[in-house]
């Protein structure tokens, strides 16, 4: 019997009941070549990374019911990263004739079950209990999420310890790893050229392939710049672009002050994302939208204003709410608009009909933003199109333009500790989401702000590693253009509409008269978003610059630093703009020129 009939014998004809156009009734090619990669090399440990939507439970409840239908395995046990996914892995693993039990416990389990589903945190919490389920009979251990069990050491110790002695155990994850140096249990890794371990996947299936393949929906990104205000600590107020330079600190507060809903911000955003929803239901009559907030508070100010909006209530997660799963599943099989969540939606939860997205969360890692924008690309149909707004912070922009990377987790990390550790700023980036995700760490206690004002500038569309647009007010004919892209088009067909709309918006930007210009009218290509190493460059070349003028002037260097405040305005250096540093770096040479 051949590997393709074997594997499909037992799958339900509905079954995947959401797989994309063309594949409804059989397995999708990675997924059938993913099983006959597995089928004849018969590993005892499998890895299989595949992008978000592609598909990943399928392929592992296919290859249970291989295992077990071959006698190879007599159980299977699901670890999932949260309750909620227990329960959508225990309902797709009944679609397949696999019966498991998600709100197991303890003792023996009931005679009609094939396995059962856990969490992490539960493994963690009884781990000789589950070895001991593992050791009485033949069990395939399907790890979902798999870098969870790297999240603290004692869960990745409590795996180890459960799993050890199973038959068989196939690892999945659909994310970039994380980059601590924490082992996940059960997978390879290998040395590179540079001596440093890397994991090694036995299958992978990236997102840029999904793409090629229809199975995932292209992703634009809309990203919002906008004037930030806010008060330190100290009493100063201190005023910001979006998108300009500054140091961590200063990018964070005036990321949070964009958040506020108190601001002008949120409010502009929100309206423009559900002005494209508008536009995109033309198409899909289904289509939902998702706002990923920080916070309990910010998700429910985020819903008033959805209300307002729009006229119609927004549906509320809260991560430690009893209901949250629930309402996600009523979400999920209505036609509501908007939903809002902390956290719960990042990973994994299945809402096939999320189309746009509004990022309001100050979390910073590539892996939750990988997991975020998962949530949107899940395809149902051939043409379907994803929109996710965002703030123009540069290292999310980044994100957004490397949507096509893919990772291995990293064991090792260079010895020296030096600027050019490239894993430095991804471990910083790391402990600071870890923090934020912790809500009584204190965090906000420790860099203690007052957000006083925010206003929202259409800045850039990106889509497929390219940028299109020039800057807009909200509301204006140039930021409807792209609001306005159809929800059903070919990737292709976006990249040349895009092109299309920003010529357009080029040619009447030429016809206004100078005067009228009062945001920056330059395409986004060409304004790139400056990084915070570029803007160390700027203060460090300011500082040898003010040093030199120190020796021609005899002036001391805190004399200089002030006089050129006066002249040019603005914060100390420490906080001070690109722009503001490049024109005080012009004065001063400007001032030593006339002293020659």
């Amino acid at each position: 019997m051949s590997t393709a009939t074997t594997s499909n014998n037992h799958l339900s004809p509905a079954f995947p009941g959401r797989a994309p156009w063309g594949t409804a009734s059989k397995l999708r090619a990675w997924q059938q070549a993913a099983m006959d990669s597995y089928i004849e090399a018969q590993p005892r440990d499998f890895l299989a990374v595949a992008t978000p939507g592609a598909g990943k439970t399928t392929f592992a409840l296919t290859l249970a019911s291989w295992l077990l239908h071959h006698h190879i395995v007599q159980q299977v046990t699901v670890v999932a990263p949260t309750e909620h996914l227990k329960k959508q892995w225990a309902e797709a693993a009944a679609r397949l004739g696999i019966k498991l039990d998600p709100e197991y416990s303890a003792g023996p389990l009931g005679k009609e079950y094939h396995g059962v589903v856990l969490t992490y945190a539960g493994v963690g919490v009884r781990p000789m209990l589950h070895r001991n389920r593992v050791e009485q009979r033949k069990t395939l251990v399907i790890l979902d999420e798999i870098h969870h069990a790297g999240d603290s050491r004692s869960w990745g110790e409590a795996c180890q310890e459960a799993f050890e002695p199973a038959t068989r155990r196939l690892a999945l994850t659909g994310t970039p790893f994380r980059s601590d140096t924490n082992p996940i249990p059960f997978v390879d890794y290998a040395e590179d050229a540079e001596g440093i371990r890397r994991s090694v996947a036995d299958y992978t299936y990236g997102y840029g392939s999904a793409l090629d393949d229809g199975v995932v929906r292209p992703v634009i990104f809309l990203s919002y710049s906008g004037n930030m205000r806010w008060r330190t600590k100290a009493g100063d107020e201190i005023e910001a672009r979006l998108g300009e330079p500054m140091t961590k600190d200063a990018i964070s507060q005036a990321w949070r002050t964009a958040l506020d809903p108190q601001g002008e911000w949120m409010p502009s955003v929100l309206r423009a994302a559900d002005q494209r929803l508008t536009e995109v239901r033309k198409a899909v009559p289904d289509a939902g939208g998702l706002v990923i907030a920080s916070d309990q508070d910010s998700a429910r100010s985020y819903a008033k204003l959805i209300r307002k909006i729009t006229g119609q209530a927004a549906t509320v997660v809260l991560s430690d709410d009893t209901g949250a799963s629930q309402r996600i599943e009523d979400f999920r099989q209505s036609q509501d608009r908007w939903m809002v969540a902390v956290r719960m939606v990042s990973e994994g939860v299945d809402v096939p009909r999320l189309a746009v997205g509004v990022y309001a969360t100050t979390i910073s890692t590539p892996l939750f933003f990988a997991q975020a924008v998962g949530r949107f690309v899940r395809s149902r149909r051939r043409g379907e199109t994803a929109s996710v707004f965002l703030p123009t912070i540069p290292s999310l922009l980044t994100f957004a333009n490397e949507m096509e990377v893919e990772r291995d987790h990293v064991l090792d990390k260079p010895k020296k500790d030096s600027e050019d550790d490239p894993y430095a700023e991804e471990a910083d980036l790391l402990k600071e989401a870890e923090k934020e995700q912790d809500e009584d760490t204190g965090e906000q206690d420790q860099l203690p702000f007052e957000a006083l004002e925010s206003d929202a500038v259409f800045d850039r569309v990106m889509y497929d590693g390219a940028e299109f647009g020039m800057q807009a007010h909200p509301g204006s004919e140039e930021e409807q253009d792209y609001l306005g892209i159809p929800g059903l088009l070919e990737p292709d067909q976006v990249q040349l509409l895009l092109q299309k709309r920003q010529a357009r918006q080029i040619s009447h930007s030429r016809k206004r008269p100078d005067e009228e210009a009062d945001l920056l009218e330059m395409p986004a290509e060409r304004r790139p978003v400056v990084t915070h190493k570029e803007l160390l460059g700027l203060r460090k070349q300011l500082n040898t610059l003010v040093g030199a003028y120190v020796h021609q002037s005899g002036k001391p260097h805190g004399v200089i630093h002030n006089e050129l405040r006066r002249a040019c305005g603005g914060p100390p250096s420490a906080e001070a703009t690109a722009g503001q540093l490049e024109a005080r770096i012009e004065k001063v040479r400007e001032w030593a020129t006339r002293m020659k």
